[in-house]
């Protein structure tokens, strides 16, 4: 592999230099007339850009364009963001939220904000539930037995998030104790859980076993799970022509090459855009252990640009060519395995214990597979959200589903079909498309953009 040099940062000392330059924040709503533009200037730290995103996307907020520079010490981001509708960002609880939070701030965060999406974030404590994390071999029907095994432990389930990629699931359940409200602190229990949801996972003999565990510290349950599945190798044994992020053509469109000249590893991604991609691609490259350098990110209609100049922790770039496949699968793999597939099936009720059990059982005894769920509580609400297809993956029929909604609630339960999203073609426009290229050839730009210089070159935006 090609060495350049990666300075090392002396823990103590990158504190200290994080001291005396705390990380600064701008929230810019009139430079750019369709979006409010987010720089951050901050000391520089492994994994300083996976905070970043995460903060963003836990708000629920849209990153239409993204410029990232963390040569050195120090790191320089500029993202253009709105609100799901389009909106630029006024309201003034989230813009103080994300001062805070990727500020210098931090220690005087809000416990809570409300998202632009209804959604509450903010920190959080994790002696109020337990977390259960699953991964294992899906099937039809795992879902119902999941929560039936839980129901049956007397446990209730406050939230759950469930990806499914490659005849892979992972999962994260949080749990209470339907008796005191409170976390399951009862260790023979807990084992008695775990030993069950081991059992279910099995299922019918997978020679690639599943595990259930329980998190014991503060998770980012969307972290988490790209953790899991990465750990699991979900990335292995793709079928190429079927990848949920290709484009009309069925190519993935993920190419990873050498610039020799500047001695990084240039990772390049195109695929059709979607909520929360940059932190999906990022959160990969993190736990691969890479270094990301400089990053561009755009969204033109449909479809996503993105550019990552990366090397190694040592300073060496990608010279394998095996190497270099891995990073492309992981990545495709990331990019689709959060895409849903199949009907989207909306719930909202009064919450109790049980519900999932009931509602899940019923889906499989009318043949329905779930391929992802968002399950949450709001207060005493239920809000739940499934993607189903049938046993086989196939489009539901609509039959089925009036059945369905009929024995549940047809005011309870409603009907969102986004199948057309995954079949759509899309056409590429002529646009051009961003390089951080750019950026290296023309630094002046990113010097004027934050002030550094008084003369005013071509408008980066």
């Amino acid at each position: 592999m090609t060495s350049r040099g990666c300075p090392y940062f002396d823990p103590e000392y990158e504190t200290l230099l994080a001291r005396l330059n705390p990380p600064r924040v701008v929230i810019d709503n009139v430079s750019c007339s369709d979006s409010t533009l987010i720089k951050i200037d901050s000391a520089n730290k492994q994994g300083i850009l996976l905070e970043v995103v995460q903060v963003l996307t836990d708000l629920d907020l849209t990153i239409s364009k993204a410029y990232i520079s963390s040569d050195g010490g120090w790191f320089m981001d500029v993202f253009h963001v709105t609100d799901h509708q389009g909106q630029k960002l006024t309201d003034e609880g989230v813009i103080d939220y994300i001062q805070k939070s990727l500020g210098a701030n931090e220690d005087s965060l809000t416990t809570e904000v409300r998202t632009c999406l209804g959604r509450t974030v903010g920190l959080q404590s994790t002696v109020e539930h337990t977390a259960i994390e699953l991964i294992g071999r899906d099937r039809p029907g795992l879902l119902s037995e999941i929560s039936g095994v839980l129901t049956d432990m007397m446990c209730n389930v406050v939230a759950a998030e469930v990806w499914t990629h490659n005849m892979r699931v992972a999962c994260m359940v949080y749990v209470t104790e339907r008796l005191t409200g409170g976390p399951v602190e009862d260790v023979e229990k807990l084992a008695r859980i775990k030993e069950q949801l081991s059992q279910v996972l099995k299922g019918d003999g997978d020679s690639k076993s599943g595990k259930t565990d329980f998190s014991m510290s503060l998770t980012h349950t969307e972290r988490r799970l790209h953790q899991m599945m990465f750990a699991d190798r979900d990335y292995e044994g793709l079928d190429h022509s079927n990848l949920r992020c290709a484009d009309e053509k069925g190519n993935s469109n993920i190419t990873v090459y050498n610039c020799e000249e500047k001695g990084y590893s240039v990772v390049s991604v195109k695929c059709r855009d979607r909520p929360k991609l940059l932190f999906d691609t990022v959160c990969t490259l993190t736990d691969m252990q890479y270094v990301v350098f400089h990053a561009s990110a755009d969204s033109d209609g449909n479809y996503a640009f993105q550019e990552y100049y990366i090397r190694h922790m040592d300073g060496c770039t990608l010279n394998s060519e095996s190497e270099r496949q891995r990073v492309i699968k992981c990545l495709e793999a990331a990019i689709s395995r959060r895409v849903s597939e199949g009907l989207r099936l909306e719930l909202c009720t009064k919450d109790r214990v049980g519900l999932l059990s009931d509602v899940t059982r019923v889906f499989r005894e009318n043949g329905l597979s779930v391929t992802r769920a968002d399950v949450s509580t709001r207060g005493d609400k239920a809000v739940n959200v499934f993607y189903v297809t049938d046993a086989s993956g196939n489009p539901v029929d609509m039959k089925v589903v009036d059945a369905i909604r009929k024995e549940i609630g047809l005011t309870i339960l409603q009907v969102n079909d986004i199948s057309h999203y995954a079949s759509s073609k899309v056409q590429e426009t002529s646009k051009p498309r961003f390089s951080f290229r750019d950026i290296i050839s023309h630094s002046e730009k990113v010097l004027y953009n934050w002030g550094l210089m008084k003369s005013s070159p071509e408008s980066l935006y």
